[in-house]
Formats: structure tokens, sequence, C-alpha cells
């Protein structure tokens, strides 16, 4: 029996509905150490809607790096009572999926979809997503999660969004996406810099610097009515806004009594805080998923590097030594590590390090590589970098092994964030 997922894609998906149009295109580099092989069958039903979800799951698919996609030229079961398994053996493919979509009389767009064990020959899912016509690309990411989370045992981000800023000589926008870099949403635009998004956990609001007021000032705003409020537009600089877990305050840097220093702020700009209390230059801070500590950079040392609070307050751990400087901290989805930029010799890397182990590893090329931010399953890294120049994105997955660069049709990305999931 078919599992209904009526309503997943609603409600708040419905707010991004929008025109299909990539702004970024994407350029994979390396695969996994095993790509599993996989067959996708375009959907039987409408072929138009059909060839729309079927090329959001190829591409989804292909852009992990996981996964090897068989032919499946002449090829178009769409029931389970329509495989023939040896003949998928025959061709390599270890798991194959099928199924059928179509409008319904409401409007609604609903695709039945199975994941089949080719080896096995058992079903693996069966299960039906639904969404209104406006969103058909959501269904087809919904498809590539459910393949990806059975096939790897992990959760999928392909529904999940990504902001970041594009800049076109004077001209700003903090954007929105999908992960593949369509369906972009314009949250802001305007003459002056923006800089340093930040996800609230609920994925409703997004933190960030602009300088519209003629210095750095903190804003929150709503990425569905657009509704804005400043927070933090005290005296001197105002910067880096952190959200925490359960969303009832931020860690921001204020200049306002001096060097900048980290405080605590809730979202309507009251309650402000200070919890460092050095004379030396705090900030990036970034909260654990259990909100209970910070990780922050700090030249205190004498050059940048990554240290640790709690968040009531108390003594701070530095956690990052050896060559060069590290800055940029984001805690991993789990906990167990975190993600930052490592300078050394000139050049910028992107590295992870082992909480309990201290072990660092460098998971990117080199080059002008800053501001990582995990996915919310801590698979991949989205990170800024540079290309002749030019402003790019990219990520990379946690073990280096799968790379990809995203360019913008105009203008340079930078200052990216992966949000969470919805």
């Amino acid at each position: 029996m078919l599992k209904i997922l009526h309503g997943v894609l609603g409600g708040v998906m419905l707010a991004y509905a929008s025109i299909a149009s990539a702004e970024l295109s994407i350029e994979i580099i390396g695969a996994g150490e095993h790509q599993v092989p996989v067959a996708v069958v375009p959907l039987g039903g409408d072929i138009t809607l059909s060839a729309a979800i079927n090329d959001v799951v190829v591409g989804d698919l292909q852009r992990s790096g996981l996964f090897r996609l068989i032919d499946v030229s002449g090829r178009s079961p769409h029931e389970i009572s329509d495989v023939n398994y040896p003949d998928w053996q025959a061709l390599g493919a270890e798991a194959l999926a099928i199924g059928s979509v179509e409008q319904q009389a409401d409007g609604r767009i609903t695709a039945k979809f199975r994941l089949l064990d080719v080896l096995k020959k058992t079903p693996l899912i069966g299960e039906a997503v639904s969404a209104k016509e406006t969103q058909i690309r959501a269904i087809g990411h919904r498809i590539s999660d459910l393949i990806y989370e059975k096939l790897t045992g992990d959760q999928g981000v392909f529904s999940t969004r990504i902001a970041y800023v594009n800049r076109n000589g004077t001209k700003y926008r903090l954007v929105v996406a999908d992960s593949d870099g369509y369906n972009e949403q314009t949250i802001l635009a305007q003459n002056s810099t923006i800089m340093s998004p930040a996800w609230s956990a609920d994925g409703q609001y997004l933190a960030y610097v602009s300088f519209e007021t003629g210095h750095a000032a903190v804003f929150v705003q709503s990425v569905f009515s657009n509704q804005r409020r400043m927070i933090a537009d005290f005296p001197g600089s105002n910067s880096a806004p952190a959200w925490s877990p359960d969303g009832k305050q931020l860690a921001v840097v204020l200049t306002r009594d001096g060097s900048s220093q980290i405080y605590l702020i809730k979202p309507d700009g009251s309650g402000v805080k200070r919890i460092t209390f050095s004379e030396a230059i705090d900030t990036e801070p970034n909260f654990s998923p259990d909100g209970q500590t910070l990780l922050f950079t700090s030249d205190r040392g004498g050059s940048a590097q990554i240290y640790r609070m709690p968040v009531a307050g108390g003594p701070e751990q530095r956690l990052t030594f050896g060559d060069g400087s590290n800055f940029s901290p984001r805690h991993s989805p789990d906990g167990k590590s975190f993600v930052f930029t490592h300078r050394v010799n000139g050049q910028f890397y992107i590295a992870t390090q082992d909480f309990q182990t201290g072990q660092m590893q460098i998971v990117s090329d080199g080059g002008w590589e800053k501001k990582p931010s995990f996915a919310p399953n801590g698979k991949l890294i989205l990170f800024a970098s540079e290309d002749y120049d030019r402003g790019i994105l990219a990520s990379v997955s946690s073990d280096g092994r799968v790379k990809q660069r995203m360019f913008t049709k105009s203008g340079d990305a930078r200052e990216p964030v992966w949000g969470p999931h919805l």
C-alpha cells in the first residue's frame, strides 16, 4: 500500500511558489567512494508533468555524487507487475524507481512513487507525494529525498533552501533559493552592502547585516511576509548575527563598549546582554545544536583562532592551534564537529575538526574559500569561493570527495548559508 504524503509540500513551501528558473548553474566535480547504480524511469501519466519531475530527480541524484544513473531508454515499467527484474539486473541496476503522476480534480498534482530493490526483487518504498501545480519541483525534490534516505540511511536535503548575497556592481540582493538554485526569491534588494545572513531554526526568518543606515546594523526579516525589524543599531558596528536553536535569542557582535564583543539579544531587539569581556576582537558566534555553548573567533592569542564557551557565561576554551589562522566556525548538526575557514601561506581552505579528538581535516582544494555552513544532514558543506576573481558558491561533501561549484547568471555570489529542514 502506498503511504500518502498529502500536504507535506504545502504550507511553508506554498510561500515559495514561483516560475521555476535557475539563477545558479552547477558544475559537479568528483564522486562518492561507492556510487549506487539506480534506474529512474520517468513516471507514467501526464508527459509534461512526468518530464518536469524526472528532470528534478535525476538532477538531484547526480549532484549528490553518490549515485550512478542507469540508462532507461526504451524501458517504461510503471507498476511492479511490469518489472522484469533480470533485465534490470543485467543493466547493473541495484535500485529501480517507477510510478505515475496525474493532476487531481482540485488541481493538485499527485505522484505515486515506488523504489524497488532489484537484487532482492522487493519493494523498498511505496508513497504518494502531493502538492499544488506551482510546486512541481518540490514533488521531485521530495522523491529524491526519499530515494537518498532509503539508499544511504541519511536524511535528504534536496528539499531544503539556501540563502546568499548577490552583488552586481553597487546593487546587493539577499536571495533565497532551492538547494539546486531554482525558485529564486529576492528577500531584500538595495544599493548598500548586505552581509552575514543567518537562518532561524524553523526556516521562517533570516537575520542579516545591512549598511543602509550608513553603518553596520542587524535586521531580522520574515522569509514569507518580508516584514523586517532592525534589532541592533547601536553606536559603532553591529554584526555577525547567529540564532539560538529555540529562536528565542540571537548572538550578535557589537562595538558599543569598545572592541568587538559578543552579546545576546532577543529577536525584538530587547534584552541585550554582553557575554564576552576580553580586550581582543571576539566575533562570528555560532550556537551549538543543544543551545548550551557558543563557538566564536577571537584574536586574543595573537592570531584569529576558534574558541568555545558556555552561553550562560564562563571560561573560554581554545580549540584550534598550529600554523595559520582559523575563523568562521559553524557546528555540525549532530554537534560532534565543526567546520571553519583555515588560512595558511596565503591560501584559504575549508576544514572540519572533531570535538572529541581535536583532529582537523582539510576538505577543499584551497584558494579563496570562506563562510562555510553544513547542510542539515551534515553530509555537505556550502561555502563562498572565487573563479577568475568572480564570487561563486561551492559545496563539498564532509569527506572531501564530492565537490560542486555554483555560478550566478550575473554578478557575484557570496555569504552563503544552508537553511534548515522545514
